[in-house]
């Protein structure tokens, strides 16, 4: 004979406690390819420091380490080479962001030629509430909020319709 499995409230809370817990603790695949990687761990460890903050140029919103595409593994080659070579870390970064510019960077740094991209958030919030104030005000001045003028025959018919007698 078949048993039913009953699923009731506390086997139902675990099992959503275990799925969230499993789902907290999962990470994106790397794209990182068993033939890229470096022998010595303690490198292939900076390696994937490194390329986690590393911007994929034709993905974009990805790091090289999770992009698939062909200039992301080539990069991620660049950086293993220059690890082997004895670059530190920052050498590293700083040899590819001479070749790609701080666009390559996922964090880009706070400077003159940054500024912009770190600001235009705060700009955007400031435009954004002036031109709803202005909005605002411009209503108010307009009388959009008002009824609209009534006629002196109009505005009899409402007060007799708004009368409490009803007369």
């Amino acid at each position: 004979m078949m048993r039913h499995l009953r699923i009731n409230g506390p086997l139902l809370l675990a099992m959503l406690v275990l799925v969230m817990t499993l789902s907290f603790y999962a990470r994106p695949a790397f794209a990182v390819n068993p033939d890229e990687m470096l022998s010595d761990p303690v490198l292939e460890s900076r390696a994937r420091v490194i390329s986690e903050e590393l911007r994929c140029l034709v993905c974009q919103n990805q790091s090289i380490d999770d992009s698939d595409a062909d200039l992301a593994h080539d990069l991620r080659v660049l950086v293993r080479e220059r690890l082997l070579a004895g670059d530190t870390n920052d050498q590293v970064i700083d040899y590819i962001v001479a070749r790609y510019g701080d666009y390559v960077l996922l964090n880009p740094p706070f400077k003159p030629d940054t500024y912009i991209l770190w600001a235009s958030p705060f700009i955007l919030l400031i435009l954004a509430t002036l031109a709803v104030i202005g909005f605002y005000r411009r209503k108010k001045r307009d009388g959009r909020n008002t009824p609209a003028n009534l006629t002196d025959q109009e505005r009899k018919r409402l007060d007799e319709i708004l009368s409490p007698s009803g007369d």
